[in-house]
């Protein structure tokens, strides 16, 4: 019998630790052991209100109380579980009802199984031999998030990204092959400048994947905004007319339906009147706000979003999948598959014994892929398409509430109205409510941070501040999980009056 404790070179191992295949005998124990300290810490007191959303622990200080170094030895299983309460307790709890600080939140129960079945299966889906469920599973949901978008019978095409970032470099991509098909081949040499356009408000990842595709940022052209935030349809056709003058060619907008820091919907329909006249792909970056396609309610705020030729939507987002869970979806069938085949030949054969179409590797720029599907699928199965639009009024409703809570409060003053669920506000202590103007805002611009710190170290909630077109620091609470409450909202206006009003 072969000696598992002994590895080639003589050196010496654990047989609990070093086979990568779990053994009944060996793992049941410490398998069950890790799952109910997950269960227990990270799910269900991770999520609850008595739990502070983060233990605050600065950067030289933390490897003193989980230690990070990794050595020629393994760890006992003991050691082990102790690392993983460890990580636990210095995490921040991003399902806690008091952590609104990013554009996801919340710990769904459905989406966490979907999770933990798709990395117990560790599939990898470019081929249907490989993953058959998840191949079929993708077409399925797909599929369904074209028909909401609004294209009939769910015509088009669609891939899972590794984030909303990736899908809107694809959809660049996408653009530039669709106009200049030859560019695969020949490269970037023979074209001509081409031009990106989308609003000054936009998601950084337009810039930076313009760049990363060779485009340029000199070659992205921010548009203005108006005073709610949304893209300046007239302003976008000037800059359209002035790129023209330069030789150049508009290759696509990107209008965005939710912004990142306001939460504010383009007007996607008067926008495809433009692209429509310059004959430019019109893409919709709908990362963050595409999930109130799901409501009837809501879905007006983004009117015209079936004229796009390519949508990003992540159901990570206003959707509470758990991370990462992105798409792009594409009006186009095939384009996908004619921007980024190879035909790698080990893993593309055209002689296999069943339907090579549901082999959908080689639309991605990715080889290996997890299976974000499972967890989204799985979500859609347990609540229902109505399920989803309870949550999505829910979260809008709830946003609502928290904006008319503070509108005419004392020290608080809104940004703007909220469109989707983000609500921006500045509170001002109350030893700073008798100063002018001029010099409020430069205090407002430096008692946000001070504030933050505050509420960090104190763990009470985690709610992000900035700067925007020219104004002072202000805060975004913005709302993700409708597993909050009215409650949940009047803590949050108390606590920054507590925080603050010392100042």
């Amino acid at each position: 019998m072969e000696n598992s404790n002994v590895c080639t070179n003589g050196c010496s191992f654990s047989s609990s630790t070093y086979p990568s295949t779990p053994s009944k005998a060996i793992h049941e124990n410490f398998l069950r052991d890790s799952f109910e300290i997950i269960l227990q810490s990270a799910v269900f007191d991770g999520t609850s209100r008595n739990t502070k959303v983060v233990e605050w622990v600065d950067p030289e200080s933390l490897p003193s109380l989980i230690n990070l170094q990794l050595k020629k030895n393994g760890t006992s299983h003991e050691e082990l579980l102790n690392l993983i309460r460890g990580v636990i307790e210095y995490s921040v709890k991003t399902g806690n009802p008091r952590f609104v600080n990013q554009l996801f939140s919340s710990v769904d129960p459905y989406g966490l199984v979907g999770q933990w079945l798709t990395d117990a299966l560790n599939p990898s889906v470019y081929t249907y031999e490989v993953s058959p469920v998840f191949s079929l599973m993708e077409n399925q949901v797909l599929c369904e998030m074209r028909k909401i978008i609004g294209w009939k019978d769910g015509q088009g095409d669609g891939i899972f990204c590794p984030g909303g970032s990736m899908a809107n470099g694809y959809a660049i991509n996408l653009a530039r092959h669709y106009k200049f098909p030859q560019l695969k081949e020949t490269g970037l040499s023979g074209l001509p400048r081409l031009v990106v356009f989308t609003s000054e408000d936009a998601h950084y990842s337009i810039k930076k994947l313009a760049a990363f595709l060779g485009i340029g940022t000199s070659s992205v052209y921010c548009i203005k905004v108006d005073k709610m935030g949304k893209l300046d349809v007239d302003n976008l056709e000037e800059q359209i007319v002035g790129a023209l003058a330069e030789n150049a060619v508009p290759l696509m907008v990107s209008a965005t339906a939710g912004t990142t820091v306001l939460g504010v919907y383009d007007p996607i329909r008067r926008i495809h009147e433009i692209c429509t006249k310059y004959k430019m792909w019109l893409h919709v970056d709908a990362a963050w706000g595409g999930g109130a396609l799901m409501s009837a309610k809501h879905r007006r705020y983004l009117d015209g979003i079936e004229l796009a030729d390519s949508v990003t939507w992540n159901p990570h987002k206003l959707l509470a999948a758990p991370q990462q869970c992105s798409t792009l979806l594409v009006r186009h069938e095939n384009l996908l598959q004619s921007a980024h085949s190879s035909n790698a030949t080990y893993l593309f054969q055209k002689d296999k014994f069943y339907n090579t179409s549901f082999d959908s590797g080689d639309k991605h720029v990715q080889c290996g892929r997890r299976a974000d599907v499972l967890k989204f699928w799985f979500m859609w199965k347990a609540k229902g398409t109505a399920g989803f639009e309870m949550h999505i009024d829910r979260v809008f409703q709830l946003s609502r509430y928290f904006a008319d809570l503070i509108r005419d409060r004392d020290g608080w003053k809104l940004f703007q109205e909220p469109e989707c669920t983000n609500v921006c506000f500045w509170y001002v202590p109350k030893s700073k409510r008798h100063m002018k103007d001029d010099q409020l805002t430069q205090v407002l611009h430096k008692i946000a941070p001070i504030i933050k710190e505050k509420m960090v170290k104190k763990g009470s909630m985690l709610v992000t501040y900035q700067p925007l077109h020219g104004k002072p620091n202000f805060f975004r609470l913005v709302l993700q999980s409708s597993g909050l409450n009215e409650d949940d909202m009047r803590f949050f206006v108390n606590e920054f009056e507590i925080l603050a009003d010392d100042l």
